[in-house]
């Protein structure tokens, strides 16, 4: 039978079992403060570049897992070449400084997952330098046709017959301001608050998802609606000069010229297809759902209001912004590792869970007196540390609280379905996560 209880009637260990809706705001507060703490606890501050060498000697390559490596280095060879500024060999200061943060394990742990982000961010700069004659010919008239087959009208040109300064607004602030704003409001989320891998994760399906879709770009060039509204349907070619199309009107508003000197000199002028406005949109919310359902509805609220904004704006024809969700679906599930896709919270929200792996180091101690921090021992057996190592006590703390009874709706005390709590991750260092949280300890060697 189901009773009413506090927060302050738990022991300290089971009080992070209480949803955030019944917790005071002043308690809410004290949670994040000690999940931050958590999460810099967690950062590695080794500043030997010999660590990162160690790593990388016990590292076992395989094709099958490394190839993305292999990808990586093959944009940023194409990227380094085209690029024309910096001039060479100044250019080459670019990867030679990467890689000297990256062997330095409290600067790597931060770079290093960010790399297929990085990757997209250089080939995006350097492709307005690649060769005219190494390009394909512009498409004008194909978006609009296909938009017409396949929708039975020129969606974006319905969207912007009526346009007003309060649309304006509420298009420009996710189109032009949100959208550099939440990749690093994602990854801040699940540095403090998400399962051991996430950030790795959220680097690879984010990174990878733009950098395949700046490629896209290049080998497909089409012209987006702005264009059809200043030139019709007569042929592009890339000495053309972008546009900011309804963003112009934000700089008339607020007597400014951001927009347009940024479009007009933008590396992609016809990269309309797919949306990458779109498709970082999606994929922040297939994130943000998968791990923080609570708030899902807000999530993808955003991303109706930014698809639509794409076109009110004339960046992009619908079938632009269904490929880009498209593009991020697929990069989301494929780079979502097994023991993330399984990522599950039984009868406690995933807030609640992370913080349940952080407060078993607060535990009570075995009567041995030979508890210690989980991520100390994993650090240590990752590290090869021939010391005795005993989890049992921490394991069957945890089995415990999973097993007993934790606060449901209402304030009550619901017992949740039964779930492995195991508890598992590769330590902070260069090539690693920063992220921690429960997860399943991954295969040794990888560089994660």
């Amino acid at each position: 039978m189901a009773m009413a209880v506090s927060s302050s009637t738990l022991p300290p260990h089971q009080q992070s079992l209480i949803p955030l809706s019944s917790r005071t705001s002043a308690g809410f507060i004290r949670y994040l403060l000690q999940n931050i703490i958590n999460a810099l606890k967690r950062l590695n501050t080794q500043t030997s570049p010999s660590v990162t060498i160690q790593k990388l000697q016990r590292h076992r390559w395989s094709l099958r897992k490394d190839y993305p490596y292999a990808i990586q280095a093959a944009v940023w060879v194409f990227s380094l070449y085209v690029m024309e500024a910096p001039r060479f060999p100044f250019k080459l200061i670019i990867p030679v400084v990467y890689a000297i943060i990256t062997m330095v394990p409290i600067l790597g742990q931060f770079f290093f997952p960010a790399t297929p982000i990085l990757t997209w961010l250089i080939l995006f700069y350097s492709s307005r330098y690649i060769p005219e004659n190494w390009r394909p010919a512009v498409h004008v008239s194909l978006l609009p046709t296909l938009e017409s087959v396949l929708y039975g009208a020129n969606i974006s040109d319905i969207l912007t017959r009526f346009t007003h300064p309060v649309l304006d607004l509420l298009a420009w602030f996710p189109y032009g301001v949100v959208h550099f704003v939440i990749p690093f409001v994602v990854a801040a989320i699940a540095f403090v608050f998400g399962p051991r891998g996430s950030i790795n994760f959220w680097g690879k399906a984010f990174g990878y998802m733009n950098m395949a879709g700046v490629i896209i770009q290049i080998v497909f060039p089409c012209a987006p609606p702005w264009y059809e509204l200043i030139h019709g349907l007569t042929p592009a070619n890339y000495s053309m000069a972008g546009s900011a199309g309804g963003l112009a009107r934000i700089d008339h508003l607020f007597g400014g010229s951001g927009y347009t000197e940024t479009f007009s000199n933008s590396p992609m002028v016809f990269g309309a297809f797919p949306s990458l406005h779109a498709g970082s949109a999606t994929i922040e919310a297939l994130f943000l759902t998968h791990f923080f359902p609570r708030f899902k509805v807000f999530y993808w609220i955003y991303v109706a209001v930014l698809y639509w904004a794409t076109m009110y704006l004339t960046h992009h024809y619908l079938i632009d912004a269904v490929a880009g969700a498209c593009l991020a679906t697929f990069c989301f599930y494929y780079w979502l590792p097994a023991e993330l896709r399984e990522w599950e919270t039984g009868g406690v929200g995933r807030f609640d869970e992370y913080s349940l792996v952080n407060n078993l180091r607060d535990a009570p101690s075995s009567p041995s007196g030979s508890h210690r921090s989980l991520d100390d021992e994993i650090r240590k057996l990752e590290e090869g540390d021939p010391s005795p190592v005993n989890l049992s006590h921490a394991h069957s703390h945890s089995h415990s609280l999973s097993q007993g009874p934790s606060q449901g709706q209402g304030g009550t005390i619901s017992r949740p379905a039964s779930r492995n709590t195991n508890v598992g991750g590769t330590s902070s260092g260069s090539g690693g996560a920063t992220d921690g949280g429960p997860s399943r300890k991954g295969p040794d060697g990888e560089i994660s």
